[in-house]
């Protein structure tokens, strides 16, 4: 068993982030969040203020001109924004889009709580985090600071909070390009690819394959016999 203190989601990542490393002085440290509650609960969890993410008048349309006259001249914004987090968002919008691009040219620190192209539910594949963001990252012309795997910023995170021996330690996981990759950029002990999810064995047996994992099995349970 494990407790919920234990599990350190992308979005946790970003909050601890936020909080503990980044530090941005008050009253310049508001997030701007393009995504759901989880993030917002995470940010919570951590004390750091937000807007946008649920509030329904960032999940409006544009209605008007005026809006983007508004958005332009800074009547919309919020001056203590100092950061924009996106994350996965199942309400998009042109307003929020346009919001937060007004805030990253003024500045803000542009993150993400993950930037995967995917997310796998009920046996089959939908957009993820880093697709619903990827129209921002489009217009501003850069990728954000990324607080999921592989990010190291994240490693750091989890490294600082659990003090584990990481020459000790598994990664496991059922992503290459995430999972694997996080556990031999963060120089892990070890890695182990679950053949569950994601990526498939065919991806890393193969000659010159980038990221090759030190085992794997076909699920978890094959552990215990």
């Amino acid at each position: 068993m494990i407790s919920q203190e234990e599990v350190f989601g992308s979005s946790y990542s970003a909050a601890v982030y936020i909080a503990r490393i980044l530090k941005l002085p008050a009253p310049k440290n508001k997030v701007f969040v393009l995504g759901e509650s989880g993030v917002e609960q995470e940010l919570d969890s951590e004390g750091v203020p937000y807007i946008g993410g649920t509030d329904p008048e960032f999940r409006r349309e544009i209605r008007n001109p005026e809006d983007f006259d508004n958005i332009a001249n800074g009547s919309l914004l919020d001056p203590d924004v100092g950061v924009v987090l996106s994350g996965l968002d199942f309400h998009p919008s042109y307003l929020k889009t346009a919001i937060a691009f007004q805030y990253l040219q003024r500045g803000a620190v542009y993150l993400a709580t993950n930037t995967d192209s995917t997310l796998p539910m009920s046996h089959t594949f939908f957009p993820g985090a880093g697709s619903s963001g990827a129209g921002l990252a489009k217009a501003i012309g850069k990728e954000p600071l990324s607080l999921g795997k592989p990010s190291q910023a994240m490693m750091d995170a989890v490294e600082g909070k659990f003090k584990f021996d990481r020459s000790r330690t598994c990664m496991v996981g059922d992503r290459l390009n995430t999972d694997i990759e996080f556990g031999i950029e963060g120089k892990l002990g070890g890695t182990l690819a679950v053949l569950t999810g994601v990526s498939k064995k065919e991806e890393f047996l193969a000659d010159g394959a980038p990221t090759v994992p030190m085992a794997y099995v076909n699920a978890l349970g094959d552990l215990l016999g």
